[in-house]
């Protein structure tokens, strides 16, 4: 009778733990929320970069978009960071 016992405990455990994760589940709402969020933490940095970009290449004279395309590919980097360190924690 010993091994039906360690298996029945066994039984209950694997159910409570089953349990358990099912509440912990994320809902919908959670996974949206978590979703939006590293989609803001990628977009701001570049449309912050494009705004600043185009308020420099509009300081100087002629047609240029040198400064916009360059802190719109360094706001992509730090939205890169922004979303890895975000995902790593």
């Amino acid at each position: 009778m010993r091994p039906f016992n360690n298996l029945e405990k066994q039984a209950r455990h694997q159910a409570q733990r089953m349990q358990e994760a099912e509440k912990k589940r994320p809902t919908l709402l959670g996974q949206t929320v978590y979703i939006g969020t590293l989609g803001l933490l990628f977009v701001l940095p570049m449309v912050g970069g494009a705004y600043l970009g185009l308020w420099l290449d509009g300081l100087f004279t002629g047609y240029s978009i040198r400064w916009t395309i360059s802190l719109i590919l360094v706001g992509v980097m730090i939205g890169a960071i922004n979303v890895y360190l975000f995902i790593k924690d």
